[in-house]
């Protein structure tokens, strides 16, 4: 796919930012200092007067925010995945989830793409804990396109949102003119019958690369865009488990209480079915490319083929 146009999904989330400014007056972004890698600083250029520079202070941005969504504002506050869901948990939990405010967390730097930061930085968590919030809506946009749509959804929709966008450009799929993007419903993309594999993130793309590969060997995959880890559509894992009989997860997060989880969650109530976790499995990330850490860590397509060949087998 060295063809395909890449963006990183943190550019769309300040594009998008700045492309809803002008319909969303009582839109409000802060950030945590960070401004020139969360890309919220497009939209201060645009909308200087809306956008508040909290410093190096995650938790009293998050307070600040909670009120001004009291005030009939909507606020968007940014900052690394590492920080605006892991320093901030407890304020997100109390501030935000608690009494259920219209706030909207932009996360960017998620996951092990964060490269050469190294396991500090890399957040491969924050899908868990957030998840585990009451309340919380949670999403993984595949690509440019994707996240755009997500940043207005999350607009639109009154209640907490956590939106997690990535570091490294990821290839855009999703440009097409029937692609409609909707709160709590998956995408089919690519209809199979012997294993279905659904995907989040980044991996959504790779796990196409890895379905044509299967193809090659006589296997049809199935393939889901699972943008919404909560509310997952349940419909749709469901009936695809049912009809393939294995289902493969593929995320750039802990095995560990993300989409794995749900997903597991999911089938063990409504279709019990043979499901492979493919993720960061209970491990810290490590400093690197991150090209070389997708790689390392299986999240590839040659990764995920490979895994989900070997599952076939079982």
């Amino acid at each position: 796919m060295a063809d395909v146009k890449k963006i990183a999904t943190r550019e769309s989330y300040g594009n998008a930012l700045a492309e809803c400014g002008a319909n969303f007056p009582n839109l409000v972004v802060l950030d945590a200092d960070l401004a020139g890698a969360t890309k919220t600083s497009v939209f201060k250029k645009a909308f200087p007067d809306r956008h508040v520079d909290c410093g190096i202070a995650e938790c009293n941005m998050t307070g600040i925010a909670a009120g001004l969504a009291t005030c009939g504002k909507i606020p968007f506050i940014s900052s690394f995945a590492m920080f605006a869901a892991g320093r901030n948990f407890e304020q997100i939990r109390n501030s935000i989830g608690y009494p259920h405010l219209n706030v909207k967390i932009g996360a960017t730097h998620a996951g092990i793409t964060v490269g050469e930061d190294g396991a500090t930085h890399q957040c491969n968590e924050d899908v868990a804990l957030m998840r585990a919030v009451p309340g919380m809506t949670v999403v993984v946009p595949a690509d440019d396109v994707e996240a755009k749509a997500a940043v207005r959804a999350a607009l639109e929709f009154e209640g907490p949102v956590y939106l997690r966008f990535g570091r490294a450009a990821v290839p855009v799929i999703n440009d097409r003119p029937d692609y409609q993007f909707e709160l709590g419903k998956g995408v089919l993309l690519r209809e199979g019958k012997d294993v279905t594999i659904i995907a989040s993130g980044l991996t959504v793309a790779t796990a196409l690369e890895a379905a044509e590969k299967l193809e090659a060997d006589g296997i049809s995959a199935e393939v889901i865009n699972i943008h919404t880890i909560k509310p997952l559509d349940e419909e749709l894992v469901a009936a695809s488990a049912k009809k393939t009989g294995r289902v493969v997860t593929a995320e750039e997060h802990s095995v560990i209480g993300g989409l794995g989880s749900a997903v597991c969650d999911c089938l063990c109530e409504k279709c019990p079915t043979p499901v492979l976790k493919i993720g960061v499995q209970d491990v810290f990330g490590e400093s690197g490319p991150a090209n070389a850490l997708i790689e390392k860590f299986g999240l590839d397509g040659k990764g995920i083929y490979e895994s989900v060949k070997k599952f076939m087998k079982i």
